[in-house]
């Protein structure tokens, strides 16, 4: 499968050196991308206050509070499970191995993040950023770009829920059991760690999408 998935990722694996230039620019911008999502939660507080204060009735209120809560814009704390993921040190270099099998692709951390939802996990983050219904994960040059911000290795996955139940998915995973025979094999890098306590912060960005829209049937 990871075979697989690096043939069809050829032209946008996480680190080859062709899309060097693709990088710097994503990274010029990053910047101005967390200044916009700081607006966005000055903005989002804001109306939250100006709400408050209009005398909206109470039923409304713990409506908007708990559908703020099922996008993922409110904090959520307790405990859970954080994963790890690694390229392979740069020392390795085995003999008729293809390069794109060394490192962590976005279908590596897509497939740990499916399974801590399915293992029942009520919030999650990536790299700190809250992981909402529109939340993507790509790959420019050599770094994963979530919500516009690029990130490099290693990458963290932090997912708040009943630990048994989170370790028990991830060890049932087939996807994430063949990551780990590369990890056996390679040098990859795969950390696993129960937590006591995980407080993941609220989604700051916008959640208006721009290219879709609800169905019209005709």
């Amino acid at each position: 499968m990871i075979t697989v998935s690096a043939i069809n990722a050829r032209g946008t694996d996480l680190r080859p050196a062709r899309n060097t230039d693709l990088a710097d620019l994503v990274r010029s911008e990053s910047a101005r991308n967390s200044d916009l999502a700081a607006e966005v939660a000055e903005m989002r507080a804001e109306v939250d206050r100006l709400t408050a204060a209009s005398g909206t009735v109470p039923a409304d209120t713990e409506r908007a509070s708990e559908l703020s809560r099922q996008v993922g814009l409110e904090p959520v704390a307790g405990p859970g499970v954080t994963v790890t993921l690694t390229d392979a040190p740069v020392s390795i270099d085995p003999v008729g191995v293809d390069g794109d099998l060394l490192v962590v692709h976005q279908q590596d951390i897509q497939a740990v993040v499916n399974v801590l939802w399915q293992g029942g996990a009520e919030a999650m983050t990536i790299q700190g950023q809250r992981v909402i219904p529109t939340t993507g994960i790509k790959c420019v040059g050599n770094t994963v770009v979530l919500h516009g911000v690029p990130y490099a290795p290693p990458y963290v996955i932090s997912a708040v829920g009943e630990p048994g139940a989170l370790e028990a998915a991830l060890a049932g995973s087939p996807q994430v059991g063949i990551y780990r025979q590369y990890v056996e094999a390679y040098g990859l890098g795969y950390a696993q760690r129960t937590e006591s306590r995980l407080e993941l912060p609220g989604f700051t960005g916008g959640t208006t999408l721009s290219w879709a829209g609800p169905r019209r049937d005709s």
